[in-house]
């Protein structure tokens, strides 16, 4: 540390400081005749200790500081990062990616701590800091993330070089070129892996959805790839379990082969099927683990079924429909109110556009039923559920929507809220609108310039029954509207599919409540979460809710949930991929409750695809970034260019800063002691 003295007070002041200083000792002891007593070297010396004493003090008062400047050195970092993922232990040298590349790479880090600060990395799916051994155990490779977590987690230090030892391979992210240019320093790639092509036959990919319903078919896409294996046949057949339901005979014609076998399913089991696409494995083959692929679906029991009645055709009627049906959620049915006798037990929710009193007996066989209902553009505004419109006399305004800010129902996105306030105007009933106890108003008229409190669109819930009214006429010009400014219907759509699902969704009155995952990739935590409730369905945490896991070999496993404010959890953590019966249960006012499900853990098989390792990613890494690209055998010398290279240099802070004389502790004791001496000289000699 260098430090400087810095004066702010004028010169004379010192010389001030030491007349006064040396006036008030020279009268003390020199005009004071009651000194003449003492031994004259005695006063000598209590005058020089006072002389001191009041010199000090009067300097301390003075503008005198000290100027401090500190220099920092920060070495160089060099960070590792090692793909840890089961494709580096896929190649032909996986012996020595096991054991002898760990002990060398240790070897290296030995090596360069003597000049640098060696910090290590492991990732795969994610980047995580790490002084373990690689396990290569990792189901996907994601660079990009490595380099994005590099940038977050390191952006402060001197980060000097990254060496990056992988197989290229990367199965999850973008290409991580562009974000690596950002990182200001070389990578040096260290290429592992074999770049040569194999002999292989394989399942590139499935492509089916996620959900299918009970009795109808669904379609699955297997892509197959083939290479070297021109003028060979093989056998594409889909399984459920372990009984085969259908199969396609491919003849490859090239040496890269690639060909898209369409197959259809029949979802005939309920719950959550396992599936899986399985190719003929030819003689040559190097990688067989690819050869089949296992993917789940989820089988639901039924469509949920929606009823449109409408008095009379309307543009509304088919842009409702037209939604509805585009959603794998529902099945609509849409028929003329008159020519309607069908029960409507069968019906999740009950659609009435044009509503009458002629109609009347439709919402008492939905109040009766406990059928959620909506009303859409009414004919009259008498005997409406849950609002009563007065002074009407068949007049109408032109009503301007916007939506309410206290609406919580559900939720609608702020593009939606936006997009409201341009929506064109609906005609609607002219009166007295008052609402009744329970209805919700979601969207309401805005009449001119003046937002009032009358509802356009508004819910209502009573005695657990679900209703809607949606009172205005032009429901279809918002659909035109949507399309023409964003070349879509996504916001009209959004409009009637939350409502629709908000209505026809049924309510859990149960007790006890768990909520799972139908369907998980392997790599992927399990978390679970539960509530309780007490007989006013207020939720409680105080019983201890429990469950047990059973796993495909009938092996149980127990746990208990933890507890938060209101509610549960469970973090059963990452299970390896089949199928898992639950039970949880709880103990409540001396009732038991259980539940139970089942959910499927999917293999992720990314890693397994392709094991050709691909250099070329690693040396435009290297290339962009000043880098250079090592193979396993250069370790040596990758080790030799960083300690040698000047382009990874320590880093110096210098760090200014300013301290005043009355901060130094010394010199307050030093005025204490020259005080005290001239205390203990004085009561010697002069006995004061």
């Amino acid at each position: 540390m260098f430090s400087k003295l810095i004066i702010n007070s004028p010169w004379y002041y010192f010389l001030l400081s030491f007349a006064i200083s040396a006036g008030i000792t020279s009268w003390l002891y020199y005009k004071n005749k009651k000194n003449t007593e003492a031994a004259r070297n005695a006063l000598k010396g209590m005058a020089v200790l006072r002389f001191l004493s009041l010199f000090f003090i009067f300097i301390f008062l003075l503008h005198i500081f000290f100027k401090h400047l500190q220099n920092e050195t920060e070495n160089p970092v060099v960070l590792i990062a090692i793909d840890n993922s089961t494709s580096m232990a896929f190649s032909s040298d996986s012996v020595y990616v096991k054991k002898d590349f760990t002990e060398a790479i240790e070897k290296l880090k030995a090596k360069l701590k003597g000049k640098y600060a060696v910090k290590a990395l492991l990732f795969g799916t994610k980047a995580e800091t790490s002084e373990k051994a690689p396990s290569f155990s990792e189901k996907e490779t994601d660079i990009e993330n490595l380099i994005h977590e590099i940038e977050n987690n390191y952006s402060n230090q001197n980060i000097g070089a990254l060496i990056l030892a992988s197989d290229g391979i990367y199965n999850k992210g973008a290409n991580p070129i562009n974000p690596a240019e950002k990182l200001g320093y070389p990578i040096y790639t260290l290429a592992m892996g074999d770049t040569s092509d194999i002999r292989d036959v394989l399942i590139q990919k499935v492509n089916h959805n996620q959900v299918a319903y009970a009795g109808n078919n669904f379609p699955v896409e297997v892509v197959l790839n083939a290479k070297k294996f021109i003028d060979k046949e093989v056998t594409v057949s889909l399984f459920e379990g372990s009984v085969e339901k259908t199969k396609q005979t491919i003849k490859i014609s090239s040496d890269n082969f690639l060909s898209t076998c369409n197959f259809t399913l029949n979802a005939a089991s309920v719950g959550v099927v396992r599936y899986s696409a399985r190719v003929t494995l030819l003689e040559g083959e190097k990688n067989k683990s690819n050869n089949t692929q296992a993917f789940v679906i989820e089988v639901i029991d039924n469509k949920e079924k929606i009823l449109l009645l409408a008095t009379n055709p309307h543009p509304d009627v088919a842009a409702i429909i037209e939604v509805i049906s585009g959603s794998t959620n529902y099945e609509i049915e849409y028929e003329l109110a008159q020519d309607f006798t069908k029960p409507l037990k069968a019906y999740s929710l009950v659609i009435l556009h044009g509503y009458s009193a002629a109609q009347v007996q439709f919402l008492n066989a939905c109040k009766n039923s406990q059928i959620p209902f909506w009303i859409i553009n009414p004919a009259a505004p008498e005997n409406l559920p849950g609002i009563k419109i007065t002074g009407s006399l068949n007049k109408f305004n032109d009503s301007e929507p916007y939506i309410e800010n206290s609406f919580g129902l559900f939720t609608v996105s702020d593009a939606f809220k936006k997009f409201a306030k341009d929506l064109p105007a609906v005609k609607t009933f002219f009166g007295n609108y008052s609402l009744g106890n329970g209805s919700n108003n979601m969207i309401n008229q805005r009449i001119g310039l003046v937002e009032t409190e009358n509802p356009i669109l508004f819910f209502t819930e009573t005695s657990g029954l679900k209703s809607a009214v949606f009172l205005g006429d032009g429901l279809w010009k918002w659909k035109f509207r949507d399309f023409a400014e964003h070349k879509n219907f996504n916001l009209f759509t959004e409009l009637i599919s939350k409502s629709v699902q908000y209505l026809s969704i049924k309510s859990d009155k149960s007790f006890f409540r768990v909520n799972a995952p139908k369907i998980i990739n392997e790599n992927t935590e399990i978390e679970l979460g539960a509530e309780v409730y007490n007989k006013s369905y207020e939720s409680i945490t105080d019983p201890d809710v429990t469950l047990i896991l059973t796993n495909a070999d009938n092996k149980k496993f127990n746990y208990t949930f933890s507890k938060t404010s209101n509610a549960y959890k469970l973090n059963i953590g990452i299970l390896p991929p089949g199928e898992y019966k639950y039970e949880a249960s709880v103990k409540s006012n001396n009732e038991l409750f259980v539940k139970q499900g089942v959910f499927a853990i999917k293999e992720v098989i990314s890693e397994k695809i392709n094991t050709v390792a691909n250099h070329q990613v690693l040396y435009q890494l290297a290339n962009r970034s000043n880098g250079k690209l090592f193979y396993p055998n250069e370790l040596e010398q990758l080790g030799e260019e960083l300690l040698k290279s000047e382009r990874i240099k320590p880093i110096t802070y210098s760090q200014v800063s300013t301290s005043s004389l009355i901060d130094l502790k010394w010199l307050f004791w030093l005025i204490l002691g020259l005080l005290s001496a001239e205390w203990f000289f004085r009561k010697r000699f002069l006995s004061i």
